[in-house]
């Protein structure tokens, strides 16, 4: 049973961590590859609290979500001036630099030692230490995630959002500052991923900077083109496939080793697949 649970807290946490990501890909366009490092920031600065000064979990989970979303907005107001390519690139050059500054300042996140014994969330006394009181935080954390981003999208913030993903020029016609939509997006995505990965430190326990380099954002970016652009539920179901699928090599016979290669030509193959086939994903509603 404890592997069920464990099973379902990392669906939870990847869930939420995907739904960020789409909702700057699918409902805005904009292909971003360093949501793996505002993951990484929010759970560097949870985890460091928490340990470091005794902070209660869920202040310091918010004090990481704060300072995630000051440095998405400096990083939004310089990245917004990119389009197409160009936007990608520099979204990855930042996920290059978080990873470099997750294994060099050592004063501070002990480098590629990572930061062990991080504690569980705990609340009025209670301790979520359990995995089964864990797995019930986390989904009742991408309910109120899964929430919160359908009423954006289907506010008149997201109709605009769609928008600019149709024709950018197009609604600039009507007075609407794009910009400032695409920001706010931005920074608010940012933040909903540093939720995930402070969650995340405080599951493992420990955290190192391998926890947040480029292979996680193609990850979550492979979750959100499986599942669908521009539809919750497909960073959802996507989140569930990929999070099994590894699991499910265990039971067919292969080597840790072996099971580890076959997951990443997996995804490779189901990537490759879903492009030529069926380019908006299983539920989604737009193309990559």
């Amino acid at each position: 049973m404890e592997y069920i649970f464990h099973l379902a807290i990392l669906f939870s946490l990847f869930a939420i961590f995907a739904i960020s990501l789409d909702l700057v890909a699918g409902y805005t366009g904009l292909i971003s590859v360093c949501h793996a490092a505002f993951y990484g920031v929010g759970a560097y600065t949870t985890a460091l609290l928490v340990q470091g000064i005794g902070l209660n979990f869920f202040f310091a989970l918010l004090v990481g979500m704060l300072l995630t979303g000051i440095v998405a907005l400096v990083l939004g107001l310089v990245f917004l001036k990119f389009k197409g390519d160009y936007y990608v690139l520099g979204t990855l050059g930042f996920t290059y630099i978080a990873y470099t500054v997750f294994m060099n300042w050592q004063s501070v996140t002990n480098g590629p030692l990572g930061v062990p014994g991080i504690p569980r969330p705990e609340i009025f006394g209670f301790s979520f230490s359990n995995s089964l009181s864990f797995l019930i935080l986390s989904l009742l954390i991408l309910a109120g995630v899964y929430a919160t981003a359908r009423f954006i999208v289907s506010s008149s913030f997201g109709r605009v959002l769609r928008a600019i993903r149709e024709d950018e020029e197009a609604i600039t016609v009507f007075g609407y500052r794009t910009s400032a939509f695409k920001l706010l997006i931005f920074v608010f995505s940012a933040m909903i991923a540093a939720l995930g990965g402070g969650l995340l430190a405080s599951y493992l326990t420990y955290i190192d900077p391998g926890t947040f380099g480029i292979t996680e954002s193609i990850f979550v970016l492979s979750i959100v083109i499986l599942g669908g652009l521009g539809s919750l539920r497909g960073p959802v179901v996507g989140a569930l496939i990929l999070v099994l699928l590894p699991e499910a090599l265990r039971f067919v016979g292969f080597s840790p080793d072996i099971a580890a290669q076959m997951r990443v030509l997996i995804y490779g193959l189901l990537l490759v697949i879903m492009m030529r086939y069926r380019p908006q994903g299983l539920l989604g509603e737009y193309k990559l």
